[in-house]
């Protein structure tokens, strides 16, 4: 009888322990922001098409604009929250990482960024945004992509940064954005293959050695969820009840079977997936400290980043440029956000 007591003395201690826990929410997004250019010449780079005297007549406010474009989509997409992470597709250097970071909207928003320095032709690279609070880089690692058949041929490194959680977990975030269909999508689909089999590779290795592997990738994979790259390649399989903690879930991948015409892009009419969110088992979860669920992912889609299709009708991304003429938007894609539960 005593240690029954004992015990219920002790059980509202147990229970305090466990409410103790708090609860926030962690959103992470994905976004093609179209060219992010700045109006300087590097010599290394095949550039010349964002420069003031060029055709597209890049100028120093057009680059201003855009900067400010892009970090109105970041502020709104996190709605009462910022983004812990956001991942960027097409950003040409550091130098206009760091005016997005401190000479935008986005100045007082404390981010922080990783990013590669590709051998692409045309010097585009993809980044990381981070909340330094939420997330802590501990190793970063560019992978490039290689194409034994091509070996002239060149695309963007893959951006691999391990991060401590609040929780105490370590986050691996992979930042792709694959070879485009630049040539026909049947033509250039080995090189998106190679890109694909990298990154699986990568994912498997830390499922191998990670004790609990947590693992997020984001990116435009100039690919749609059925194509081979995304659902042979990477395996990224609809999200089950059951999830396996080797396994990678497409968080959007039931959406777009079931609605043809979802997506973040916009091509000859079509709208289509080729912005991605995949995870790991472990993030499906609900029990681990770091979860979310296909229903908490969706293409963000407010009403001023589209605008009238006049050829195909409808509506169609609001972009910078519309074939060589400026219209002072946003961007050709839409982004992917998804809002996970961060328990610490």
């Amino acid at each position: 009888m005593r240690l029954i007591a004992i015990l219920l003395l002790l059980l509202p201690l147990a229970l305090h322990g466990q409410g103790a826990k708090e609860t926030q929410e962690f959103c992470v997004m994905t976004y093609n922001v179209e060219n992010l250019f700045d109006c300087r010449h590097d010599t290394l780079k095949n550039d010349h098409e964002f420069l003031p005297e060029a055709t597209r007549h890049w100028t120093y406010s057009k680059y201003r604009k855009k900067l400010d474009a892009i970090a109105r989509v970041i502020i709104a997409a996190g709605e009462w929250n910022l983004p812990a992470l956001v991942a960027l597709c097409e950003v040409e250097n550091d130098s206009v990482m760091r005016d997005l970071t401190r000479y935008s909207a986005l100045r007082e928003a404390g981010y922080r960024y990783l990013m590669t320095e590709s051998p692409d032709q045309r010097g585009i690279d993809v980044a990381l945004l981070y909340q330094r609070q939420l997330f802590k880089p501990l190793e970063q690692r560019c992978l490039p992509v290689r194409f034994p058949d091509n070996k002239r041929k060149t695309t963007r490194d893959i951006l691999h940064v391990s991060g401590l959680l609040l929780s105490g977990d370590t986050l691996d975030v992979f930042v792709c954005h694959f070879p485009s269909r630049s040539g026909g999508a049947k033509a250039s689909e080995p090189l998106r293959l190679q890109a694909a089999r990298l990154l699986r590779h990568q994912a498997d290795s830390l499922m191998m050695t990670r004790s609990y592997p947590q693992i997020l990738i984001m990116g435009d994979l100039n690919d749609y969820p059925h194509n081979r790259s995304v659902r042979e390649v990477l395996r990224a399989d609809v999200p089950s009840l059951q999830p396996h903690s080797n396994g990678l879930y497409h968080l959007l991948a039931r959406r777009c079977s079931e609605q043809p015409s979802y997506g973040s892009y916009k091509y000859q009419g079509e709208w289509g997936l080729l912005d991605h969110i995949i995870v790991s088992g472990n993030l499906l979860l609900p029990t681990a400290s770091l979860h979310t669920d296909e229903s908490r992912t969706a293409v963000f889609s407010p009403s001023f980043l589209l605008t009238e299709d006049p050829r195909y009708g409808g509506l169609q991304p609001f972009r910078t440029y519309y074939g060589m003429k400026y219209q002072g938007g946003y961007s050709d894609h839409l982004p992917v956000v998804c809002r996970f539960t961060l328990e610490y």
